[in-house]
């Protein structure tokens, strides 16, 4: 079992009493040798290791895995909506301008569902990009992982993107609703089947539509928040090849008043009379408010949490600060953006943003801009990126990753 700490531990302690498998398979699922620890570590280092030197690569830095199996990203891919939405477009609808969108948000442009596309298709393009990346036919996915909190299907769209793909072998398919994290958790969860399951190829694909979920009237909300899909093929490999060096993961239910889209009764639905009946039987019809959200507070737990989930991402590492070549975070304000880069001391050239054409995109962020970082030349194999990802739940994390 993975806990998010960044490694692998058992919780069956009395298991391996009574059941004693051949070939040294260990309690976490992993090909263990004889005489390893029961903890199978998922992060790069064991706790108490030396921290590297500032002038060390990462590979030179890592203590040696003891785990069997390793897991790289070896193919990315996105896809947005036909029709953008200009700040000057929005300051014809509510009263805004281009000029307060920008300089409170850094966004100029977004990408909304229009009749033309649905969410599926979307990821479905996205997912399809990845593969030919990288050159894995559709076939070989043994796993697909739809990241969404605004699936097209109540009980997910996973499995019809496994479908429109055409991946013959009915490969596990499941969704992942973690709002603006959900990418980063799928990327854990992937590495998690990967080293613990013996899966090969894993598709995590992040994508949200939540324009169909803002007030369009409320100033507030409707400027930040665009539709798009990013997909990334993760893929297993020698533990000397490991791509995922450690991640730090956190929920906080206690902070959803501040970022929300509750459930709430169709007032106007005649299906709750009881005409005598049981009272309050048949329940009423319900649906999702539109977003609500305390920018302020939003904007504050940011801040604070997501630097401190990447310093100890990158204690789990080994990894000191200067061995990030890029910071790849949640696009969701680029004030949130630069106060995280500012306090970890990485410049802003090393810094992907690409909120200015997009806005804000949800579980699509992540990946959209990292597919755009990788074929315009800017992200290179070897090159180590940070990713961190936060929103409503609240819940946030982060990633310490290899490119290629």
């Amino acid at each position: 079992m993975a806990n998010s700490s960044g490694f692998f531990t058992s919780s069956v302690p009395s298991l391996r009493r009574r059941i004693q498998p051949p070939i040294g398979i260990c309690r976490s699922g992993l090909r263990s040798l004889e005489g390893f620890s029961n903890r199978v570590f998922c992060s790069s280092t064991i706790k108490g290791a030396e921290k590297p030197s500032s002038g060390a690569s990462p590979a030179e830095s890592r203590v040696p895995r003891l785990v069997s199996k390793g897991c790289k990203l070896v193919g990315c891919g996105s896809a947005a909506p036909t029709l953008m939405v200009s700040n000057d477009d929005l300051a014809k609808i509510v009263d805004t301008s281009d000029e307060w969108i920008s300089v409170r948000t850094g966004i100029r442009n977004r990408r909304v569902l229009s009749d033309k596309d649905n969410l599926t298709t979307l990821a479905v393009e996205a997912a399809r990009k990845a593969l030919d990346m990288a050159q894995v036919d559709p076939d070989d996915v043994d796993l697909v992982l739809m990241c969404t909190s605004t699936p097209e299907d109540l009980f997910g769209s996973a499995p019809q993107i496994q479908k429109a793909l055409g991946c013959k072998r009915n490969p596990l398919a499941y969704d992942i609703t973690a709002a603006c994290s959900g990418f980063v958790l799928g990327l854990v969860s992937a590495a998690c089947h990967i080293r613990g399951g013996g899966f090969q190829n894993v598709l995590v694909i992040g994508a949200d539509a939540l324009s169909r979920y803002v007030d369009w009237t409320d100033r507030g909300t409707c400027i930040l928040f665009g539709d798009a899909a990013g997909a990334v093929l993760v893929q297993a490999c020698d533990s000397e090849e490991d791509g995922l060096f450690s991640f730090d993961l956190h929920s906080d239910g206690d902070g959803q008043r501040h970022l929300n889209a509750t459930m709430k009764e169709n007032e106007m639905d005649n299906a709750g009379e009881s005409n005598g009946s049981v009272l309050g039987f048949p329940p009423r019809r319900s649906s999702y408010s539109c977003i609500q959200m305390n920018g302020k507070e939003v904007f504050r737990f940011a801040v604070r949490c997501v630097p401190r989930s990447i310093e100890s991402a990158l204690e789990k590492a080994g990894l000191p600060r200067s061995s990030i070549d890029w910071l790849l975070l949640h696009q969701a304000n680029q004030r949130i953006i630069d106060a995280v880069a500012t306090r970890l001391e990485i410049p802003p050239e090393r810094v992907i943003s690409n909120l200015a054409n997009y806005g804000n995109t949800s579980a699509a962020s992540i990946p959209l801009a990292l597919d755009e970082a990788v074929r315009s030349g800017k992200v290179k194999a070897g090159h180590t990126l940070a990713a961190a990802g936060f929103g409503a739940g609240l819940t946030w994390g982060s990633a310490i990753l290899r490119w290629g």
